[in-house]
């Protein structure tokens, strides 16, 4: 695979992320956004802050300087002091995007720039995997907290409970193509 074609995949990939840590805050009151099982527990609001903290660390300027900046506040991340749905939007959109510009300012003639994390060298594409695994894990988390709190009222956001025949149907019903799995995102359904 070329990197053209890696970075496409990874940048659906992410997007897939994005939308459903959104679909599923769409669904809930900005009081469950900060329900939290525990005092030990973490709300959607905490993990997303998290998740913000982290994305502008490692992205902002991703080739030049270490993913672990020295004015991150890691620990601070983990504080329950956002107050509203809106702060807590424009935390979460601040960190994709900043995610999102570094992705477009990877291209064939810098592909083979190290990258460092905590003095630790990756290859760009060993760094882009472990975020993609590390937020894919707390999106995780997202979904099943907010699933829990909604519950009956619960939309799914992937193939619903006794619709896999269905689906697979309808799916295998199309001639073979190349796609990407993330390509019916939007029709509320994907591939998992």
């Amino acid at each position: 695979m070329n990197p053209t074609e890696y970075l496409e995949g990874i940048h659906k990939q992410f997007k897939y992320y994005q939308s459903l840590g959104e679909r599923t805050m769409a669904q809930l009151t900005e009081e469950q956004l900060f329900w939290q099982y525990n005092e030990d527990s973490n709300s959607i609001a905490i993990i997303s802050k998290h998740l913000w903290g982290n994305m502008k660390s490692r992205w902002t300027d991703f080739l030049t300087t270490d993913g672990e900046k020295e004015w991150r506040m890691r620990d601070a991340e983990f504080e329950d002091d956002i107050k509203t749905k809106e702060e807590l939007l424009i935390k979460w959109n601040d960190g994709w995007q900043c995610l999102f510009e570094a992705l477009g300012s990877i291209n064939e003639t810098n592909f083979n720039t190290p990258v460092y994390i905590r003095n630790i060298e990756h290859s760009i594409t060993e760094a882009i995997n472990r975020q993609l695994a590390h937020y894919s894990y707390h999106v995780g988390q997202i979904v099943f907290i907010g699933k829990m709190i909604a519950g009956q009222s619960w939309q799914s956001l992937s193939i619903p409970k006794g619709d896999s025949s269905l689906y697979n149907k309808k799916r295998f019903e199309q001639p073979k193509h190349k796609a990407h799995y993330t390509d019916k995102l939007m029709d509320n359904t994907s591939d998992q």
